[in-house]
């Protein structure tokens, strides 16, 4: 098995693809290795010092590490974790533990404009995203704000607040009148 790895814009994150399907579908974010105890793939992981936190994608895992470690001692070992991950033959989720990566529902009045703002994101914002090891979910719609939930390598990043700001907020802005602002959400 041959698995490559991806630089991000988040110096403390790497993606790494293995070649194979990760998720059949949706996403998995584990921020702290205590989030992880429903993954088999992630517990590996976080099992080698200095991984702070894992997240999955349909075909790559993005690993996030502690400053004070240098990628040069711990690729090595990630990399070996998510080899014997898929020579076990393990699932990267176990059981009714499903992988999330939807958006949160809305209803209501702006029903029609959050539906809007979810086929953008789907259409035109998550495919770039995830080709940075990340991804961007629709948290919420208040007054012509809406909030994104950032994930793996865009949760941390120093260019993720530029991303939202110049990027995400003037798509949705250029689509959608109603919408004036962007914010990030935990």
């Amino acid at each position: 098995m041959f698995i490559q790895t991806e630089t991000t814009p988040n110096p403390a994150t790497l993606k790494f693809l293995p070649g194979d399907v990760v998720l059949a579908s949706g996403t998995a974010d584990f921020p702290e290795a205590e989030s992880a105890a429903k993954s088999p793939l992630a517990r590996r992981i976080f099992a080698v010092e200095g991984v702070t936190g894992v997240f999955l994608g349909r075909d790559f895992v993005t690993v996030t590490k502690s400053d004070e470690t240098p990628w040069d001692h711990l690729k090595p070992s990630v990399l070996g974790a998510i080899m014997e991950h898929f020579q076990s033959g393990a699932q990267a989720v176990e059981g009714d533990a499903v992988a999330a990566g939807g958006h949160a529902s809305h209803d209501g009045e702006d029903a029609e404009i959050v539906g809007q703002i979810k086929e953008l994101l789907d259409t035109r914002v998550r495919p770039a995203v995830a080709q940075d090891g990340g991804d961007i979910t629709f948290h919420g719609f208040d007054r012509g704000i809406v909030y994104l939930h950032m994930q793996g390598a865009c949760a941390g990043c120093p260019s993720s607040t530029l991303t939202l700001k110049m990027g995400i907020e003037n798509l949705l802005r250029h689509y959608i009148p109603e919408v004036i602002e962007v914010r990030p959400v935990a």
